[in-house]
């Protein structure tokens, strides 16, 4: 998720932790340092594109490195405020602001290696777009309400904002699970079932979900509104360059997004330009990741330092097209 929604989910947890055993300032502060500490990997650079956007979100990310991160936390809050006899408090406050931080993250699709060092899978269940106002309101209300008013009404307002923003997540899951079914459905009807299916909300909602069906001869992307009634769900099919994917197996970039995107990806070449794109963030043609990897040279592929070209859809038309297909307007996307 975005930053200030780690910001608010970090001092929320913080606050409802350690309760009127210190000052709610101190809690939400230090909650929310926790909370943002696990994004600093993002200003490591790790050489090139690639491995900058499969290393995010991995070690910082881990449970268990955070696990042993957060009596040292504690130990430091707890001695600057003079409050060494609620260390305990503080660890486990602490310890949780930390740990939802990948754990949100996880209901997101990029992928985080929560695991590490046991396993680098990265874990995306994808039912919640990085930015969603739903979610992140009733947290930042909670912690503004109770940061002004005096407890117990203001902690129970930072309680309540705990429960509506996870109660938002676990709608997210159902209604992923939902349209999961109806696309499963549509495409049996169409008598092409998909080898993988990949349902992502769009922007900043959950009433509005695109779904990408993998085939062997490329992908189906199709649009499902929880407002589009019994209109069956269309698709629109999209090839990728499987012999190309085949001449491009020894490169390394290429082979760790094929890993990286769960097989959610596809490769296309241009004037002498190999590319592979990350279809599980963005929209036909407009994807935030679109990576070239390699160069052609004496009628072979030559890899090189891997760059990010990815673009977005212009703001304008896209805001005006997911408005209305979010209401079950029956609008092709932007291209």
């Amino acid at each position: 998720m975005d930053s200030v929604t780690q910001l608010a989910l970090g001092a929320a947890v913080g606050v409802a932790v350690m309760g009127r055993r210190t000052a709610v300032w101190k809690a939400a502060l230090w909650g929310g340092i926790a909370g943002t500490l696990p994004d600093l990997d993002a200003f490591i650079d790790h050489g090139d594109a690639v491995r900058n956007m499969t290393l995010h979100r991995a070690w910082t990310h881990a449970l268990f490195w955070e696990t042993l991160a957060a009596p040292v936390l504690a130990w430091i809050a707890s001695r600057v405020h003079g409050e060494r006899d609620h260390f305990r408090r503080w660890w486990l406050a602490l310890w949780l602001a930390l740990v939802t931080h990948p754990m949100l993250d996880t209901m997101t699709v990029y992928g985080t290696q929560i695991l590490r060092p046991f396993t680098d899978h990265p874990f995306g269940l994808g039912s919640i777009f990085i930015i969603d106002p739903l979610y992140t309101v009733p947290l930042g209300l909670g912690v503004v309400v109770a940061l002004a008013r005096r407890a117990p009404a203001g902690l129970a307002w930072n309680r309540w904002g705990l429960v509506l923003s996870t109660g938002y997540l676990a709608w997210s899951a159902i209604a992923q699970a939902h349209v999961r079914g109806v696309a499963e459905e549509a495409l049996a009807a169409s008598g092409a079932p998909a080898q993988r299916l990949l349902v992502t909300p769009t922007p900043f909602n959950t009433l509005l979900w695109r779904v990408v069906a993998m085939r062997e001869d490329g992908y189906d992307e199709g649009y499902y509104s929880l407002l589009d009634g019994p209109r069956p769900m269309r698709f629109e099919r999209f090839p990728t360059d499987r012999a190309l994917e085949r001449s491009l197996q020894d490169v390394w970039a290429v082979r760790r997004m094929a890993w990286f995107t769960h097989g959610f990806y596809k490769v296309h070449s241009q004037d002498g330009q190999a590319f592979i794109t990350d279809l599980r963030m963005g929209q036909e043609p407009w994807y935030s990741f679109n990576f070239l990897v390699a160069r052609q040279e004496g009628g072979a592929w030559a890899p090189v330092s891997p760059r990010n070209l990815g673009a977005r859809v212009d703001l304008e038309a896209g805001l005006g097209w997911l408005g209305r297909r979010m209401r079950g307007e029956d609008v092709p996307p932007p291209r």
